[in-house]
């Protein structure tokens, strides 16, 4: 019964969906045709990281990756649009900045990498501008979820899709999760489908990629989420092991949290999970009742939180390719960067 609920409803948004795609076919006709101007920086060159699926594709691990790759190379800029933060225009993170004024995944990024120049702005061409008056202007940009925004025409564009929500599978809002049309892969210039079993085979891997050239021409590669071994509060790290002898509740705020529920259960962790939205900002009367609580969660939760908590951990993870070729394929888009 819920089953055919789920098919009328999404029957009844078919013409919703076909209207919200004529709309943004129709915008980037305007910006191939030069109606709406594109702005292309080709000093300092910038990489963006998109997709074109709302949430849950792994956008932040990939940042902190490029971040990693470069940091210690080059002047990294980082420009994020600041999602749900208190604060609105271009802000440019300082030691006084809080979670608040960044939002939880650019602070995230200034919280871990303070050698980079870390910005927020939705208007991103103005982000970039303001960026590059600075003193020491960065040497590279990263610009975090902007592959839909065509005002910002970036030298490399890096598309990320999850395993098990193919884009090629997907339908347009609101009848599914897509932003923007297909086609506009086709614009990148690498595919990653994240979030990739360790096992994948090299029979689904060859299917996937013949699945998804249909729509772009571009290399793909596969990736997966690596779990640290140990959690970290704000007074010790301690093995994943050793915190997970005792029960514990699992606090999640992120679009998608049953990659994190499976890893744990094979774990043989004991913990009720407590699910949010992605981005939840929390009330006074939830952080009363998290209080007292052994609480284990992620990054992103954990720098929310962490200001109102005492007993509170959080599980690192990073984007792992799933092979060196992945990897090396990966690398080859940034040679003449």
């Amino acid at each position: 019964m819920r089953k055919w609920f789920k098919y009328l409803f999404r029957i009844l948004l078919f013409p919703l969906a076909c209207l919200y795609g004529a709309i943004v076919r129709l915008r980037h006709w305007c910006y191939n045709v030069g109606i709406f101007k594109e702005y292309t920086f080709a000093v300092p060159p910038t990489i963006c990281v998109g997709n074109v699926a709302v949430g849950g594709t792994g956008k932040s691990p990939m940042v902190e990756y490029l971040i990693r790759r470069w940091h210690k190379q080059r002047r990294v800029g980082v420009l994020s649009r600041g999602y749900k933060r208190k604060t609105r225009g271009f802000i440019l993170a300082t030691e006084t900045s809080t979670v608040l004024d960044l939002g939880d995944e650019p602070f995230q990024f200034w919280w871990k990498f303070k050698d980079i120049i870390l910005a927020v702005c939705a208007n991103r061409v103005e982000g970039v501008e303001r960026i590059l008056t600075l003193p020491m202007p960065p040497e590279l940009i990263i610009l975090d979820d902007a592959f839909q925004h065509r005002p910002v025409k970036a030298k490399i564009n890096i598309v990320l899709t999850a395993y098990g929500h193919l884009f090629t599978d997907d339908w347009l809002l609101p009848m599914g999760r897509l932003r923007d049309v297909v086609s506009r892969v086709q614009q990148a210039d690498i595919v990653v489908v994240t979030k990739c079993p360790p096992s994948l085979s090299e029979k689904e891997r060859t299917q996937l990629i013949a699945h998804l050239q249909k729509h772009c021409l571009c290399p793909i590669v596969f990736a997966t989420i690596a779990y640290d071994k140990q959690v970290f509060s704000e007074r010790e790290n301690i093995s994943l092991t050793t915190f997970i002898q005792e029960p514990f509740t699992l606090v999640t705020g992120i679009a998608n949290p049953n990659p994190l529920l499976t890893f744990l259960k094979e774990q043989g962790a004991d913990f009720q999970h407590l699910a949010f939205a992605d981005h939840h900002h929390f009330t006074k009367r939830e952080i009363q009742q998290l209080q007292g609580k052994r609480i284990l969660t992620t990054e992103k939760d954990y720098v929310r939180l962490q200001p109102h908590l005492q007993d509170l951990y959080y599980l690192p993870i990073a984007m792992q390719f799933l092979t060196p070729t992945d990897e090396h394929t990966f690398g080859t888009v940034f040679e003449n960067l």
